[in-house]
């Protein structure tokens, strides 16, 4: 019996392959090589909300993290925060979807 799919059907299954070939030519267009140790440093307020915030929205895109894996520093002043997480980056999607989730924040200033 043959299957027939309706034109939305069609046209999603359309879609959904044409992203996952972006995203493996994306993979491919990376210079590092997955896994990988992987820094990424953030900036904002010096408050214990916020190093909560981003520790869970790391968790979240990375797994459980050792502290040894956060560097902190605070500003001159002590108004700010500079946050640096290395960890095992197992693709650039993580990586990318870790960076959005981080700059979604409305108390980030620089995210690198």
């Amino acid at each position: 019996m043959n299957e027939f799919l309706t034109d939305q059907a069609a046209t999603e299954l359309a879609h959904q392959e044409a992203v996952k070939s972006e995203e493996a030519a994306l993979e491919r267009e990376t210079l590092l090589e997955f896994p990988c140790e992987f820094p990424i440093k953030i900036m904002g307020p010096a408050t214990a909300d916020f190093d909560a915030d981003i520790r869970g929205i790391a968790q979240a895109h990375v797994g459980v993290v050792p502290e040894s894996a956060w560097r902190i520093r605070p500003s001159a002043q002590g108004n700010f925060v500079g946050m640096t997480l290395t960890f095992t980056a197992t693709s650039k999607r993580q990586i990318d979807n870790l960076y959005r989730a981080i700059t979604a924040h409305p108390d980030v200033k620089m995210c690198l």
